[in-house]
């Protein structure tokens, strides 16, 4: 593969086929066991991975602008000179101090360095950052949060080569608007992985796909792959069955007539000729498997009910009075930005937590099913995959489980892993497949599609789109928020709109991708 200067490219292939090794062996953490990595003579590289390491003892600001590549360090550098210039002891060396500031300043200069501050609360705010969190210990933040400021530190970097790995796991909608138009802007090279369709598409002018150790470059955004993809793995299948039939014809020829002496010369010819034929290998399918949920029983029509709710953290105030009605097959997006209370509504709902004042209600023959952000904390790390769905469903049967699993990517011997080995994403879709096999007729859904590939995506949302249930989600994947919503709740400053189409309408009759954005 090559990527060229100014070039934004989407590298994509299924989980485990390499696509973070390659970003390894681009930044020399890892070497190639034959052939060659080629970067040109003074090309910066920037790479955010999901390792990010350690990180306190200074400000969020500050832990953005030390990492941020060779401009850091001159500012460093500068720092020093000038402590150096003040330091009687070393008079004797100032003409070269000053000589040296002279050089130092002008590159300082050249990389905007004195607008560096500046930009660094740009970019965080852009990431989602308060200004009060920004000039606080960065030790206080959360994984996520510390995730975000990874981030940031390489997009302040502003390298020539910008290696991004799945940038969007612990980010918002509002952050992932704001990251797609920064990297619209970023003039240097971009090679990007990442679960998100709409940002492939609107971002990435050439795909590169990995699998079975095979590249694959593709010109286009995702759509366009998508369908080459199709073509070209229809065109292969084609071409297969035209080789195997013609090979079946010639093989029986030389069966029916390898005995007459009268035939000799002719079977002979076609024998050779089959020696030196370049057998078509059998086309790779992607195995996708399908589970036919099971539909629940149905529940009443007022299926939850907000009466009069006040809630509040400390001085803020995240609802003052809230009413709100959730009827049957009603299935609602929770839009808001950071803090206007998503997730806070979802757990009124749970009954994970209780209003300051007012009522939160559940209908008639309503089952709750609720994945909350940590429900992948609530697994039992003893228990192995299969373990774990025998333990919540002892009446089914093994070859059942077997394709439960399968349905969400646990195929083979991935069906003994140990929960405690799990990623994030394979825990994700452990709850998601267990919370969906006697489902549930209301299913309270906070982020679902977090770590989770395309492909778990598609099988989720086509699941989910035959769910005759009702349902209230918040999510920052907006092809999953356009699929599956037909109504959708904004909260914004204590302020709550209801919309009565879908994600889709929202953003044609708002005019905004999410609240807060422009």
């Amino acid at each position: 593969m090559s990527v060229n200067a100014g070039e934004k490219v989407g590298l994509v292939g299924p989980n485990g086929a390499g696509k973070s090794t390659i970003f390894r062996m681009v930044v020399k953490e890892e070497e190639p066991d034959g052939g060659n990595v080629n970067i040109d003579r003074g090309v910066t590289v920037g790479y955010f991975s999901q390792d990010v390491g350690e990180m306190s003892g200074q400000t969020v600001v500050e832990e953005t602008m030390a990492g941020a590549g060779e401009v850091s360090e001159v500012k460093k550098e500068l720092f020093e000179l000038e402590q150096a210039m003040a330091d009687p002891a070393r008079a004797d060396e100032l003409e070269a101090i000053i000589e040296r500031f002279g050089t130092v300043q002008a590159r300082f200069d050249e990389l905007d360095g004195y607008a560096l501050e500046a930009r660094a609360r740009e970019i965080l705010a852009g990431l989602g950052f308060r200004p009060a969190v920004v000039d606080d210990d960065v030790g206080k933040l959360s994984g996520g949060w510390k995730m975000r400021v990874a981030l940031a530190r390489i997009l302040l970097m502003r390298p020539d080569l910008l290696l991004l790995d799945e940038p969007t796991n612990h980010l918002d909608i509002e952050s992932i608007i704001w990251l797609e138009s920064f990297l619209r802007a970023f003039e240097g090279a971009l090679v990007i992985t990442s679960h998100d369709r709409e940002l492939l598409n609107r971002l990435v002018t050439k795909i590169v796909e990995i699998d079975g150790g095979d590249l694959t470059t593709f010109s286009g955004n995702y759509d366009f792959y998508e369908q080459q993809r199709e073509i070209a793995a229809a065109q292969a299948e084609a071409q297969y069955a035209r080789q195997q039939a013609m090979l079946a014809k010639e093989k029986a020829f030389i069966a029916r007539f390898k005995a007459r002496a009268s035939h000799a010369a002719q079977v002979q010819s076609r024998v050779k000729k089959l020696e030196k034929i370049d057998v078509v290998e059998p086309p790779k399918k992607r195995r996708v498997i399908e589970f036919d949920f099971r539909q629940p029983e149905r529940s009443g029509e007022d299926v939850a009910k907000f009466e009069g709710v006040y809630k509040a953290y400390g001085d803020h105030v995240v609802y003052a009075g809230l009413d709100f009605l959730i009827r049957r097959k009603e299935r609602w997006c929770v839009m808001g930005v950071n803090g206007a209370g998503k997730s806070t509504l979802l757990k009124l709902v749970a009954k994970a937590s209780k209003p300051d004042k007012g009522e939160v209600t559940v209908g008639a023959s309503v089952k709750l099913g609720y994945f909350a952000q940590h429900a992948m904390e609530l697994l039992d790390e003893k228990d192995t995959v299969i373990e774990h769905l025998q333990r919540n469903f002892a009446h089914a049967n093994i070859g059942t489980l077997r394709t439960l699993a399968g349905a969400f990517g646990f195929t083979g011997d991935d069906i003994d892993k140990s929960c405690r080995v799990l990623s994030g994403g394979e825990k994700a879709r452990l709850v998601l497949a267990t919370m969906l096999f006697d489902p549930p007729n209301f299913l309270v859904l906070d982020e679902p599609t977090n770590h989770l590939d395309m492909d778990t995506k598609d099988i989720l949302v086509k699941a989910l789109s035959n769910f005759e249930g009702t349902m209230l989600f918040v999510s920052h994947d907006r092809k999953f928020l356009g699929a599956l919503s037909n109504r959708v709740l904004e909260l914004s400053d204590g302020d709550v709109r209801t919309y009565g189409g879908g994600y889709t309408e929202y953003v044609a009759e708002s005019g905004h991708e999410a609240p807060g954005v422009g």
